[in-house]
């Protein structure tokens, strides 16, 4: 062998070294690939060096399957399919205030806007506006003549109506046919889009019920979830699966009504259970995203009201120059509901002082008339000297709802006192007690004789109506904030919502024009609490937090590469979609 000069030995060396190297640095190489890249990388803007296949969408309805109902039962297929997925159970139909129904839940869901533009409002699609406001088959078909768009329905009125441009459609008799139809279109065919609308759901719940109790509900939901899982089996065994890059898109169209569930009423729409859908973006790349609907109690009690202050030298009050609201009569007379809120951020614990009501002198319990008073940190209702029924703390710096009623039961008259949702009394018998008077009523306590009566008090939405709400209906309308929607409107016989922020007057807003004149010692302060005990008006904005029906299509011409145009006037809108590893899409 021939000996090598230093020279040479030194360049060997070197050569042996970095051999070594480049040994090492494949070893770890190959070890990485056995521990998967799981950093979250947001889609669409961190896509650079991702592998895709051809894009596409598999899009099946479920109708009249409720998301609530499916969070309960948790069914296999789809169970599986949230561990890649954005999905929630708290989907909205829309957020309108209509009546929905399948047709236009169906036209939210195929064109992106709500009913206000496709004007689809009855199962007949009559008067519609579909013209202006295209389907996603007559999108796709206009933006790309060459994609084939396949539509195959369990129900007539879905095709005819909103499949006019699909490629293919099949119009069948039964949900397992539909599976069927949608495995073979699978199996043997190559389309862009394909839409399976499913209908057994909704029959079983219209027949028996949408609640969870109802078994045929539960096994029709249970049916579809087997479909699913044998269509996604079918789909995952393409022949050019691996050169394909699908969204499957798995949505009911809408839920449907059930019992009343307690604390619902002050959801707003998410309370709607015929609103409340599910809605799923999955993808086997996708990480898992829940949206849940936000928490009601964090959302703040939010505007400007009314201040009252009375001191031992001044203060502040509102009154009425109609003196016949308040008058509540004999136990011939009509019935009423009474209610409002307040904030107590009294100093102090207060003793007696009036804060609210309808008697002269206003101070004087032995006087006829009825008024709200402090007792230490609670307060009380003085009915005429007697009853007198106490509501509970109030002075802790929240807002609280108070509210009372006087009705009828045969010829026996009746008063009941609720405060935050809660009735804190038996029903009362006043038969005896004709309390009327011909003084203002009013809002705000006297100068204080002694420190023991300072107050401090905000007072709002105060609404008088010539009804007794049943007890369930005061507790859920109680806590809210009324608005002109409020079921029992028209019943009013004043409503002041104290929202102006400066003058003397406080505005009644049921149209009667029975308004309060303030005193200059009433104030205009803005806040904005949190409270259990006052159900804000929940914002537009808080319906956006989930997948809305409305964003299925935009989420799907962005998952195609279709640019809305300014011009369509959509209502959806994009989710972002985050992917587990970036490296294998």
């Amino acid at each position: 062998m021939k000996k090598l000069n230093k020279k040479q030995y030194s360049i060997w060396i070197n050569s042996l070294g970095m051999l070594g190297l480049i040994f090492t640095l494949l070893f770890i190489s190959s070890c990485n690939k056995d521990f998967p890249n799981t950093l979250r990388t947001e889609y669409p803007s961190d896509t650079t060096n991702i592998k895709e296949g051809k894009r596409k969408v598999l899009y099946l309805i479920l109708d009249g399957v409720r998301g609530s109902a499916v969070s309960t039962l948790l069914p296999t297929n789809i169970n599986l399919l949230a561990r890649n997925s954005i999905y929630t159970f708290d989907g909205l139909t829309d957020y309108q205030l209509n009546t929905t129904n399948n047709a236009t839940a169906w036209a939210n869901m195929i064109t992106g806007v709500n009913d206000v533009k496709h004007k689809v409002t009855s199962e007949n699609f009559a008067g519609n506006d579909l013209i202006n406001y295209p389907t996603l088959f007559s999108r796709l078909k206009a933006s790309n003549t060459t994609y084939r768009t396949v539509s195959i329905a369990s129900s007539a009125g879905f095709n005819v109506n909103l499949a006019t441009d699909a490629t293919e459609k099949q119009t069948l008799s039964t949900d397992l046919a539909v599976k069927d139809a949608l495995i073979a279109e699978l199996k043997t065919k190559d389309a862009d889009l394909i839409v399976g609308q499913f209908h057994s759901a909704e029959t079983e719940g219209t027949a028996n019920g949408y609640e969870i109790t109802n078994a045929a509900y539960v096994n029709a939901i249970t049916t579809l979830d087997g479909y699913i899982g044998s269509i996604l089996t079918e789909l995952k065994a393409r022949t050019n699966y691996n050169k394909e890059n699908w969204l499957v898109v798995i949505a009911s169209n809408k839920g449907g009504n059930i019992a009343t569930v307690p604390g619902s009423s002050d959801l707003g729409v998410y309370g709607d259970a015929s609103r409340n859908s599910f809605i799923i973006f999955y993808n086997p790349k996708f990480s898992s995203q829940p949206l849940a609907r936000p928490d009601v109690n964090s959302f703040p009690y939010v505007g400007v009201g009314p201040r009252f202050v009375a001191s031992t030298t001044a203060n502040g009050i509102a009154t009425l120059s109609n003196t016949s609201i308040g008058n509540f009569g004999s136990s011939t007379g009509g019935e009423f509901t009474f209610m409002f809120k307040i904030k107590n951020t009294a100093s102090a614990a207060n003793y007696y002082p009036v804060f609210l009501g309808k008697r002269s002198p206003f101070n004087s319990v032995s006087s006829t008339g009825w008024g709200f008073l402090f007792g230490g940190d609670d307060y009380q209702l003085d009915w005429g000297g007697s009853p007198r029924p106490g509501g509970g703390k109030v002075r802790d710096g929240l807002w609280h709802t108070i509210a009372f009623k006087v009705f009828n039961i045969g010829t026996t008259r009746y008063l009941a006192l609720f405060t935050d949702g809660v009735k804190k009394t038996t029903n009362l018998d006043i038969t005896s007690k004709n309390i009327d008077n011909n003084v203002g009523l009013r809002l705000g306590a006297d100068i204080a004789l002694n420190g023991n009566e300072l107050t401090n008090i905000m007072i709002k939405d105060v609404a008088l109506f010539n009804i007794a709400m049943s007890d369930a209906d005061l507790i859920s309308n109680m806590r809210k904030e009324m608005t002109t929607s409020n079921p029992f409107f028209s019943k009013l016989l004043g409503w002041w919502p104290g929202n102006e922020t400066s003058g003397t007057t406080i505005t009644d807003f049921s149209g009667k024009g029975n308004n309060f004149t303030a005193t200059a010692g009433v104030t205009r302060s803005a806040f904005e609490d949190l409270s259990p005990n006052v159900s804000p008006l929940i914002s537009t904005a808080s319906y956006r937090v989930v997948i809305n029906s409305v964003d299925i299509p935009t989420q799907i011409y962005q998952w195609m590469g279709i640019i809305p145009a300014t011009n369509w006037n959509l209502d959806g809108r994009v989710w972002k979609l985050l992917y587990t590893d970036v490296r294998n899409n």
